[in-house]
This record gives C-alpha cells, structure tokens and sequence, in this order.
C-alpha cells in the first residue's frame, strides 16, 4: 500500500533507502507511468522503496505565476492517481513557496534527498532543472550524488510506441490537444478521459425550462478545462457510480452576448436526481460540436435533442 506523506505534517527522515523520482506528475499521464514503473523496477532490483516526490502546487505558480500553465489535475486527484498506479511505496508531497523556491539546489539534496528519503539512485528528465536560479541539474546530481552516495538516471521524453512522428508524451501536448478541443487525443496521451471537479452550483434553471436540467459545475480556475463547445462524457457524483451526460462547455450564446466567462452545464443522460451542492467529478470523452448561437429557443432545442442522442451512441447510453 502506497503512503502519502505531506512535508509539514512528517518530520524526521521518511524512508531508509530509495529510489528516487522528482516532478510536478501533472496529469500523471502514460509518460509519467512509465517512468514509475521503471523506478518500481529499479527499486525491486535493490531492495529499496519506490518513491516519488511531487509539490503542493506547480513551482511555475510561484516563481513565474504569469505564464504558469493550467493544471491538468489538482492535488488531491493526483496523489489519487500516483497512488492508484500500485507502483509506489511513498508519494512524498512537498510544501512549495517562495521560501522554497529560495532553496539551494545543494540544499535540496541534502534535506530532500539524502536525509529524508535516503536516496540511492535518483531518476529524473535529462532537462530536469531546481533549486535557486534552476542551479540543479542532472550534471549535478551526479557530482553531488558521487560524494552522498547515489546513482542518478537522465532520461529522454517517453514516446508512445506506435506514434510515427514519436511525438513525446508532455503534460504540455496534453494542454495543447485540451485547448484545440481534442479530448478523446488528450485522454490517448492521459490513459483515461481528462477530469475536472468541482461542486455543483445552482444557475438560472435555463436548462430545466428548455427540458434539459443541468448541472452548473464549479471548477477551480487553476484548473484546465477543454475548449469551448459541446461534448459526451460522464459525471461521478459521492455515489461512484459514472453516468453518462452530454456537456456544454461555453458563455451561452444564444441567450447571452456578453457572458465574460465559460461555464460547464452537464445535462446527466435519462436522470432526475438533485445534484445541487455536490461535489462530482466531469470526464470529458468525445467532442461533438463547437459552441454555435441559434437564432431560436426551438432551433436550439433541436440540437440539444440530437447531441443528447449522439451523445448517448457514443456512451454506449
């Protein structure tokens, strides 16, 4: 069973012998899995733990909080997903701050490293950069780590097999495919649907006037959401059980010409429980459409009954 362990609330060292990797694991996609399992194996092969040591939030939100990208996953889902993996003997969530970012990559290995998780081999990407002024690389590592005593593995960006351009898995080309629209591409690279979550708010019941009652979901605004339009894909409410539901991801333009933001209506397919309040978890499967204005109410409801249809065939609903 994988532990998690949150640096302020463990002090003291938190193993006696591992094999080491570092990142934000945004996403935590085939890319990032594929690295967990060769740290599982390196670690097998030496009788040490598995550990992977990840932050609070992305580094990029404090040292350069203009250009910090949206995040795939929050926190808790990742640490969700990390574990779920069964890779892992430690998940090690570091706190990260300015004061941190502060730190001395020598610093870090010290502290983090050596005398916390008592490293004996360290994997990490060949461009991996920390510490103060990005000082920490992998030629680092391997001068400190010849003196401290562990190993350090560089690795190039993991490819999928059977891509012909072998375009590298990146929580990056995820970003990008999510904002083109391009889910069911982003969910191949993620090894799963991409999620959001969120509490489900109450709205102006438009959608229950029109026959469609949705669920106005609340979504963290550090959080990626795909591009506007229309999609198939599931909502988890605290039941666990997934539904199906068709989604409308946009400002509204039919009845709306100046909504300064988008929102995400989830109409759950052939369903009439209450939602309000709940917190649920939204898979965005398959792209059906852009976001499109009507120039009627019924011309609307005309495409909502084909997309909730459509919807429906590709959901297997």
């Amino acid at each position: 069973m994988t532990r998690v362990l949150r640096e302020e609330s463990q002090a003291g060292a938190w193993s006696s012998g591992s094999v080491v990797t570092i990142g934000a694991f945004d996403g935590v996609h085939l890319g990032h899995q594929r690295v967990l399992q060769l740290v599982r194996e390196l670690a097998d092969a030496r009788g040490l733990d598995a550990v992977c040591v990840t932050f609070d939030q992305h580094p990029a939100r404090v040292v350069r909080p203009d250009s910090a990208p949206k995040l795939l996953t929050g926190l808790d889902h990742k640490v969700e997903l990390l574990t779920a993996t069964e890779l892992l003997d430690l998940v090690a969530v570091l706190h990260f701050d300015a004061e941190r970012s502060r730190e001395t990559a020598d610093e870090f290995v010290r502290e983090v490293l050596v005398e916390r998780l008592g490293a004996r081999m360290v994997v990490v990407g060949a461009d991996f950069h920390f510490g103060r002024d990005r000082a920490g690389n992998v030629a680092m590592l391997d001068a400190v780590g010849a003196d401290l005593g562990f190993e350090v593995l560089g690795l190039g960006l993991v490819a999928p097999p059977e891509d012909p351009d072998h375009v590298a898995y990146s929580s990056t080309r995820i970003r990008g495919l999510l904002a083109a629209g391009d889910v069911a591409g982003a969910a191949a690279l993620l090894g799963r649907p991409h999620e959001v979550r969120g509490v489900v708010g109450h709205g102006d019941r438009r959608g229950r006037e029109l026959g469609f009652p949705t669920a106005n979901v609340l979504v963290d605004d550090a959080i990626l959401l795909p591009a506007d339009g229309i999609y198939a894909g599931t909502l988890r409410a605290a039941d666990g059980v997934e539904r199906p539901t068709a989604m409308s991801l946009g400002r509204r333009p039919t009845f709306y010409t100046d909504q300064g933001y988008s929102l995400l209506e989830a109409h759950v397919l052939d369903f009439d429980g209450d939602l309000y309040d709940a917190p649920v978890a939204v898979r965005f499967v398959e792209r059906l459409r852009g976001e499109e204005r009507f120039d009627s109410v019924e011309a609307l409801v005309t495409q909502m009954r084909r997309d909730c249809d459509r919807a429906r065939e590709i959901l297997g609903a």
